[in-house]
């Protein structure tokens, strides 16, 4: 029987991969000598800081000043001298790790006849970093600046405040007309307002139509919202014969149903219409003018005018009138009263949509435009005279210049604390308004 015989195994040879590992080993120690003899010359490189200026004197025009001293003393103790070029420029490197660092003009070497505007700021200090630069001034020559005092802004305050009371004058001439024929203080006419910004941005911005057209648009949907509103809630509540103080209840919650409503849709977010949103100006008199303010000053003008006039010489204008009086008196003269409340919710409710598209530039679209401009719509129409046209814009031209030049005396986020203050001196001294009748109750 023949014997198995197992093959020979040959184990390969470990030499060439042991010589392998020695070459690394000795390329690491090399790279390993070059790093510590490299670390001591990396160590010794020196830091540098960079101290540059420029002189320029402002009584001949901000010439530069050229030839002046400037002396550097270093956080260590080195002194270090540099000179103004012929563009008055100067730039001294200094050596050191950071610190402190003085900077000294000589007024010595100024020009015959130039001085330092503050010669108490002849040196100045400043602490940097290592390799810092830093730029140090010596203002030369008198101040030439134009500085505007806070009475010099009164002017320019006047005319937002003008503008600003125009447009919520549309807003509240339509709130004034809703309670001077129903007598309802309507809650919900600041979301009135939030309803023609939206609407107009909608347009404008989501499908691109001009401006102009999308606030046509605003004006045309708030009429509808408005004869939606009182014949699907206000004319169903009166018919049933609901209090007043139950229908303002009411306008309460519809306040915060359609605030809810909008930021729903608009996601909480502030939005700025595509077109006019930074018109450029031009100076009138020291007031900052825009085309955009003046269209819509106009437009806000003819708006109150046309409802006045109509109010006055139209046949429905006078019978509103007579409603406002006295709504059976007028309903036993053949006056249709549903009819003519209606005709006052359509058009207050386009007055307000019309103010609220205006009001989408200084504010910016957001659902909570109504909430902001609600309180001063309440102190305008109480200041100017509840159910009075003419009152109702009155008392927003007042408080729209009073909450524009209370910023001279408290910030600007308190502005409309000023109105508030109005409201309640008012309410106080004269509760029917400046051009309210006096009316005895009980």
């Amino acid at each position: 029987m023949r014997k198995y015989m197992h093959p020979r195994v040959t184990r390969p040879r470990r030499q060439p991969r042991l010589r392998l590992h020695t070459l690394l080993l000795v390329i690491g120690i090399l790279a390993g000598g070059l790093s510590l003899v490299g670390a001591p010359a990396q160590a010794e490189e020196e830091q540098t800081n960079t101290i540059s200026g420029f002189l320029r004197n402002s009584a001949e025009d901000n010439a530069p000043v050229p030839g002046v001293e400037i002396n550097v003393t270093a956080p260590d103790g080195s002194e270090h001298v540099g000179t103004s070029d012929e563009e008055g420029r100067f730039e001294i490197e200094v050596p050191g790790e950071g610190g402190e660092y003085s900077v000294t003009i000589n007024q010595d070497t100024l020009p015959e006849g130039v001085t330092l505007r503050d010669q108490s700021k002849s040196e100045l200090t400043r602490t940097l970093n290592p390799g810092q630069s830093a730029v140090f001034l010596f203002p030369i020559g008198p101040d030439t600046r134009d500085v505007a005092t806070k009475w010099d802004r009164v002017p320019q305050l006047i005319y937002n405040g003008l503008l600003f009371g125009l447009i919520i004058a549309m807003a509240s001439l339509g709130l004034s007309m809703i309670f001077g024929t129903t007598g309802l203080t309507n809650f919900a006419h600041g979301e009135l307002v939030t309803f023609g910004a939206l609407v107009a941005f909608f347009f404008n911005s989501t499908l691109g139509m001009p401006f102009v057209v999308a606030a046509v648009l605003a004006v045309l949907l708030g009429l509808v919202f408005g004869w939606v509103q009182d014949t699907g809630l206000w004319r169903p509540l009166r018919r049933r014969g609901t209090g007043l103080i139950a229908m303002m209840i009411v306008s309460i919650g519809l306040q915060f149903l359609l605030r809810n409503l909008f930021q729903y849709f608009t996601g909480g977010r502030t939005q700025n219409y595509n077109d006019y949103v930074t018109p450029s100006g031009y100076d009138v008199a020291g007031i900052n003018v825009t085309t955009r303010d003046m269209v819509m000053a106009a437009v806000s003008v003819v708006a109150i005018v046309g409802v006045t006039l109509a109010l006055n010489r139209t046949r429905l204008g006078r019978a509103t009138r007579a409603v406002a009086d006295n709504p059976a008196l007028a309903s036993s003269t053949g006056i249709n009263v549903d009819r003519v409340i209606s005709l006052v919710w359509v058009v207050g409710t386009a007055l307000a949509a019309l103010a609220g598209v205006f009001l989408g530039f200084s504010l910016g679209v957001t659902f909570q435009m109504g909430q902001l401009v609600l309180l001063l719509l309440f102190a305008a129409v109480c200041v100017g005279g509840l159910g009075s046209v003419w009152g109702a814009l009155v008392g927003s031209l007042i408080i729209g210049v009073l909450i524009e030049l209370s910023t001279l005396v408290i910030p600007s986020d308190l502005k409309n604390a000023g109105a508030m203050l109005l409201l309640i001196v008012i309410l106080l001294v004269r509760p029917q308004g400046l051009l309210g009748r006096r009316e005895r109750i009980g």
